[in-house]
């Protein structure tokens, strides 16, 4: 089981590690400039985090459907639920960009967006906004490769993505001296030529592909019961999320600094949920595929391992952090008082791991089961105890009780998911 395990995680953390690389570049690329573009690079990327990640369903859904349906042997669902998603993932898209001027407006607002960096945020907004439909339909091939227990393609494709965008970033905002509108035209291109990459890859599984049947796909049944994880998964997203942005959002109130200082702790909080969710994601696909083959030793093997394996890797972040912290903030800015004023929050990047260890991995353990309301209410719960406590602590506008709420946060979403398989095991829906 730990081979399995290491298979799939190895080239899912290596895959999902150069994710935050890309907004440590970009973060870098703004930091270096002014801490008023680095709070704009901070809020501009968080809009598309928020957006993106309320989608996350789409790789979510697709990786434990996916994997049920190749632990059954089932080439015809492989192929429908691949079509399915495909289609939302479209559509989806469309009403994005459709819509893109309401969107960006409420979200500044509810973000408490200043005037002083809102033209930037707009602008990288207006920009990156166009790839959309590559984005949500990578999410879908992601989720599919994972599920039929294939993390080397993910694995190339999300290296070839971020270097693309890594070198047009560089190239438009430091030569052609375009700023925030250069890390945004990167991440355009880069999606769209990771997209024709990724359908290159798909040919590679034409004989696991059968015909695609119009009547199968859109077939009532099987229809709703896509609809309906999706709709959980999306539910649970929307509540991360908006933890996500409440939190930026209360920094903000805090000041230029306060916004700043919790853009650079998050990236830290990046680096360690990106690893850690490298066996997260093989949990999905281990877990679906013997959840699918109905064999309950290797299930229970693959729970137990994946808790041991993150635990390992959370252990080794700790001490990276502790030990190089100070290293790690000033490759992110050489702007003496943000560093200075930055160093007192490091603490928090060492305990960040072992508080959302718990979260990370059964979230891959209900993704696999397909338990997607269980999955939904637990976010529900921890978001409700997260705003009650940090509404008690904001009375006294101490940045180091907002990260302790935030923290803690992370811990009870993991204490809730543990609380309820031990209650209902495989029962859970």
């Amino acid at each position: 089981m730990n081979r399995e395990i290491l298979r799939l995680a190895i080239p899912n953390i290596l895959s999902n590690i150069s994710v935050p690389l890309l907004s440590t570049v970009d973060t870098a690329l703004m930091g270096h400039q002014s801490s008023l573009h680095l709070a704009a690079v901070g809020i501009a990327a968080m809009v598309f985090n928020l957006i993106y990640w309320n989608f996350g369903f789409l790789r979510m859904g697709t990786t434990g459907m996916t994997a049920q349906a190749y632990g059954k042997k089932d080439p015809q669902k492989l192929t429908n639920t691949l079509s399915r998603a495909l289609f939302l993932s479209l559509i989806i898209s469309l009403l994005l960009i459709l819509f893109q001027e309401p969107i960006i407006r409420f979200i500044a607002y509810a973000m408490n967006v200043e005037d002083s960096y809102y033209p930037m945020v707009e602008a990288y907004f207006d920009i990156r906004i166009y790839a959309a439909p590559a984005t949500l339909a990578l999410y879908v091939l992601f989720g599919w490769f994972f599920g039929v227990q294939n993390a080397i393609i993910p694995l190339i494709l999300t290296i070839f993505i971020n270097l693309i965008n890594i070198f047009f970033s560089y190239y438009f905002v430091n030569v052609l001296e375009l700023g925030i509108d250069g890390v945004a035209y990167g991440t355009l291109i880069a999606q769209y030529a990771g997209l024709v990459l990724g359908f290159l890859f798909l040919y590679r599984y034409k004989r696991e592909l059968v015909n695609i049947k119009l009547k199968a796909i859109f077939d009532r049944a099987q229809l709703s019961k896509f609809l309906n994880i999706n709709r959980d998964i999306f539910i649970r997203t929307v509540a991360l999320t908006f933890a996500f942005a409440f939190f930026y959002a209360q920094s903000a109130k805090e000041g230029e600094m306060a916004l700043a200082i919790t853009v650079i702790l998050l990236q830290f909080l990046s680096w360690i949920s990106f690893a850690i969710d490298g066996f997260a994601y093989a949990t999905e696909s281990l877990v679906g595929k013997y959840f699918g083959a109905k064999n309950w030793e290797k299930f229970n093997q693959a729970i137990y391992y994946s808790f041991y394996w993150g635990f390992g890797l959370a252990s080794l972040y700790a001490l990276f952090y502790y030990f190089g912290g100070e290293w790690i903030l000033a490759l992110y800015t050489d702007k003496i008082e943000l560093i200075e004023a930055t160093k007192p929050y490091l603490l928090w990047t060492v305990v960040m791991g072992f508080a959302g260890i718990g979260a990370f991995i059964w979230d891959g353990v209900f993704i696999g089961m397909t338990a997607s309301r269980s999955m939904r209410d637990s976010v529900l719960y921890a978001l409700l105890f997260f705003i009650t406590l940090f509404y008690f602590v904001q009375p006294y506008h101490s940045l180091h009780l907002y990260w302790l709420s935030f923290i803690l946060f992370l811990l009870m979403r993991g204490v809730i998911q543990s609380w309820m398989f031990w209650r209902l095991g495989r029962k859970l829906g």
